[in-house]
């Protein structure tokens, strides 16, 4: 195939001038396109081999012994039942040598929980655990196991969880770590000024991690060396974590991911199940397959905490905000303390205010712990911070864009006043009005009859959309013009593989289905960082990019001697080398004599530093209509319109997609999801399965969605030009929709989720 033949449009555009440095791209031929997936049939025949899938010659398989309780200590467990059954092969607790391994730390490194925990403290504690012939064989063993519990008196609900009567989660109390405080100005001078003030209290949810594929690895060990097919986000944390805590070398233990069904953060680091599946493994001479149940994903596998957010604001009569200050609450469970984390970024950085004062408070309850989830804190306080901007609009008589447009900030106050690489928050404003239809759509809202319309918007930005080293990508350019492309990091379902790829075809002129990609397993791909936080296309783009025009620069120095000409006047057209300013002077690739010799070519590429002094954030507008029926209190998002600055846009339909997914992911924090905690009598979740822990499905995704890139010049945040956009896309959604209620309704709702429920039960007192 020739080069040209990729392009579908027509014959490709004439190659650039060459380049001897990485300079920011201008007009790019296959970057921004929107391009399928370069593993699409893998993925959608069910060829594709996810670690869920992987069989192998004598696999066990494995459960977990799980506490009932929310807070027990265990008195006795007696295994003899469970080991004489059928097809059982190891029984494993605290008490086998070799299983008493430290798994939760405090920060000072002191033990705090183990592998299998004696002191439960929480629904879900391994106890035990049990590796059989089928997996049916060992659900049976874990019947067949007692234990004795003292229960314990628990502690559930984090916002009393630091009063005198609660029970204690931990040997220092329930407070997980002293107040955070940030602040800027003069606050008291601040709100001295205002001529508007709004102060409320806001609420929102625990939302729980619930990927399709449910987390857990396979593992076997040939010899002293432990193989893990594992369902992660980053092999090399695996392999790091699971090294530390078994005592091996790191090259030692070999960590395989090449496919993972969804993370959304919660699978950035291994779980207890990773080393209970190679104790076991190791126990009985033969490969451990151990995989969640989806009740124990919902309770152990990681959450978003709940929060509560007390934020008051203050405003002059032209729209000029004068002072912030923020609360904030919330609970990583019985063994985080990082249930507020971030929760304040977007007080500290969105808008401009010289006057803020931010203060968070973490707490621990019998409860699992949290893990990341798609845009840690940020979708939370922009719940609170976009409905009081949508307030402080309402007193003022302003319009909700226009009080926004009028406080964008020029720089990063969060971080001291450091600029931005770029800042797009005021394109995605007006664009993203402008394209919704913002004015036509407000004046059209209607509450008079029982469904009622409604238009409402938000903004936000994203702490982390930078990227940034280390990384490390290596490519080989065969001698007939094939490409091999190895690199680290993993693809989350994101498009990453197709992504990196079009960075080799950018540079190269290869077509894709001639770029083979090897990723994510520790013995054959290069060191990467975990895919999250939107930043795996910002850290390894530059790191491929700068291997592909290795291969590039080596490529036109062969042929120079070739052509006895200077290799800065050469360029690469396809399969051949050409002299800039003599198209008749030629050479095949194949045919340069070194080349031949040689074979191949390998380039090395790694990810140079950030910009010092700079910020680099993606910013995010979201506009929806929603219908209220003001009966019922069930609200339909009609139509979503996602206005995006990501810098580049590195794959047209991959952007578009993950535009719709956050947005999705935004519709259950605002609409639909929330853990349910027993707090007065057993401390036990209460909605433990999908049929009761309702994310989103397709009745509940309006048909009309949008994707709107801001696409900014951003030449200073790395060699490509691309910031984040999985996390930014979540963050301002529920606030959007609350937004929308309130202008359909007159209603505002402070607890998330809006669920028919709640509003039903505001529009009857409002009735009253």
């Amino acid at each position: 195939m020739k080069a040209a033949d990729y392009y579908l449009d027509g014959p490709a555009p004439e190659t650039p001038e060459p380049r001897q440095r990485q300079d920011r791209w201008g007009e790019t031929r296959v970057v921004g396109r929107p391009l399928p997936r370069v593993d699409a049939y893998e993925r959608v025949s069910g060829s594709a081999v996810y670690p869920s899938d992987v069989q192998l010659p004598g696999m066990l398989h494995a459960a977990i012994l799980r506490s009932p309780h929310p807070h027990a200590r265990v008195k006795r467990v007696e295994t003899s039942r469970a080991e004489a059954m059928p097809g059982v092969r190891a029984v494993i607790t605290h008490q086998t040598p070799g299983a008493d391994i430290a798994w939760y730390t405090d920060r000072e490194g002191a033990t705090v929980g183990h592998l299998f925990e004696a002191h439960c403290r929480f629904e879900g504690e391994a106890v035990a655990a049990v590796a059989a012939e089928s997996p049916y064989q060992a659900r049976d063993a874990l019947e067949a196991i007692e234990v004795e519990y003292e229960v314990l008196p628990f502690t559930s609900d984090y916002e009393t969880a630091l009063e005198p009567r609660a029970p204690a989660v931990r040997d220092g109390g329930n407070r997980a770590s002293e107040p955070g405080v940030y602040e800027r100005g003069d606050l008291a001078a601040g709100f001295n000024a205002a001529e508007v003030v709004v102060e409320e209290t806001f609420r929102t949810p625990c939302e729980l991690h619930t990927p399709l594929e449910p987390h857990g690895c396979v593992a076997r060990w040939d010899g002293n060396r432990l193989t893990v097919w594992e369902s992660t986000q980053g092999v090399y944390p695996v392999q790091s974590r699971v090294a530390q805590v078994l005592g091996l070398p790191l090259a030692n233990v070999r960590v395989i991911g090449h496919y993972v069904g969804g993370g959304f953060g919660s699978k950035l680091r291994p779980g207890k199940y990773t080393v209970i599946a190679a104790l076991l493994a190791r126990q009985t001479g033969r490969p451990v397959r151990l995989f969640l149940s989806r009740e124990e994903t919902l309770l152990c596998a990681g959450n978003r905490p709940a929060n509560r957010m007390r934020l008051k604001v203050g405003a002059k009569r032209d729209g000029t905000l004068t002072a912030i200050e923020f609360h904030g609450l919330g609970s990583g469970g019985a063994y985080s303390g990082s249930g507020t984390g971030i929760l304040d970024w977007q007080v500290r950085d969105l808008y401009r205010c010289d006057n803020v004062r931010c203060t968070t408070e973490n707490v621990y309850i019998h409860a699992g712990a949290q893990r990341p989830m798609r845009a840690p804190g940020h979708p939370q306080c922009s719940w609170a911070l976009e409905q009081v901007m949508d307030e402080l609009a309402d007193r003022l008589e302003l319009d909700p864009v226009e009080l926004r447009l009028r406080n964008l900030a020029s720089v990063s106050q969060g971080r001291g006043g450091i600029p931005y690489t770029s800042n797009g928050f005021r394109e995605c404003l007006e664009e993203g009005a402008r394209t919704f239809g913002w004015l036509a759509a407000r004046s059209r809202a209607r509450s008079e009859d029982d469904l009622a319309r409604g238009v409402g918007m938000a903004g936000g930005l994203w702490i982390a959309g930078a990227g940034g080293p280390p990384s490390t990508a290596i490519v080989k350019y065969f001698a007939d013009g094939s490409v091999n492309l190895n690199l680290g990091a993993s693809d989350i379902g994101t498009g990453t593989k197709t992504v990196m790829a079009m960075v080799v075809a950018e540079e190269l002129g290869v077509p894709l289905d001639r770029i083979q990609i090897e990723h994510a397993d520790t013995a054959t791909t290069q060191f990467a960082t975990a895919s999250g936080g939107s930043k795996t296309v910002p850290t390894d783009a530059p790191a491929v990019r700068a291997a592909a025009l290795d291969c590039h620069n080596q490529l036109l120095d062969m042929a120079a001697e070739e052509l006895a000409v200077a290799p800065s006047e050469l360029k690469l057209d396809g399969d051949h080398v050409v002299a800039v300013g003599d198209p008749e002077k030629r050479v095949a690739l194949r045919e340069v004599s070194d080349f031949r010799r040689r074979q191949v070519v390998v380039g090395i590429g790694y990810r140079g530093p950030n910009p010092e002094g700079k910020a680099t954030c993606p910013f995010a507008a979201q506009f929806c209509e929603v219908e209220v029926n003001r009966r019922t209190g069930e609200v339909r998002v009609l139509r979503f319109l996602g206005a995006h600055d990501s810098g580049r846009v590195m794959n047209r339909a991959t952007y578009d997609n993950q535009v719709y997914g956050g947005i999705v992911m935004g519709i259950g924090l605002g609409l639909t999801e929330r853990r349910v905690l027993d707090t007065g009598q057993t401390g036990k979740m209460c909605n433990l399965s999908w049929h009761d822990y309702k994310i989103p499905t397709a009745l509940d995704v309006p048909a009309d969605v949008t994707s709107l890139p801001i696409e900014t010049e951003d030449v200073e945040c790395n060699t490509v030009g691309a910031k984040g956009l999985g996390e930014p896309v979540t963050i301002p959604t529920a606030a959007a929709i609350a937004n929308a209620v309130y202008n359909a309704t007159g209603i505002r709702v402070w607890e998330a989720p809006l669920n028919a429920t709640r509003l039903a039960e505001l529009l009857a007192e409002r009735e009253a």
